[in-house]
């Protein structure tokens, strides 16, 4: 796995990241595929990332997210597939959380009333 960071202050935090970080995945068959990271998060005392793939355009027209066990090794990251059916729920459970939660604070103006909801 590969890591492109735009941003030249990148500290190699990804989760202070402003959103211009990506990683190159390396497929089971050789093919390479370029991911947006949507953040790495903590789940029972382990560490995951989802990964938004990109098309050649870098854009993602399906929607679909790649979830990864996430860990550091030698200073740089490894990602691993999650085998088991109840951590992976678990893991996609807390995925959805934090899809809910980013929404809610689109919803928050910048001077932090909420915004009523039923205008149109």
């Amino acid at each position: 796995m590969g890591t492109n960071c735009n941003d030249t202050q990148c500290t190699g935090n990804c989760d202070t990241c402003d959103g211009n970080l990506t990683v190159t995945l390396t497929l089971d068959n050789d093919e390479q595929l370029e991911c947006a990271i949507l953040t790495i998060f903590p789940v029972n005392g382990r560490d995951y990332i989802a990964l938004l793939p990109l098309d050649e355009n870098g854009e993602n027209e399906d929607g679909e997210v790649y979830i990864y066990r996430y860990t550091k090794e030698n200073g740089g990251p490894n990602l691993e597939n999650i085998e088991d059916d109840e951590e992976y729920e678990a893991v996609a459970d807390a995925f959805d959380e934090f899809l809910d939660k980013a929404e809610f604070d689109e919803l928050v103006s910048e001077d932090g009333e909420e915004m009523d909801l039923e205008e149109s």
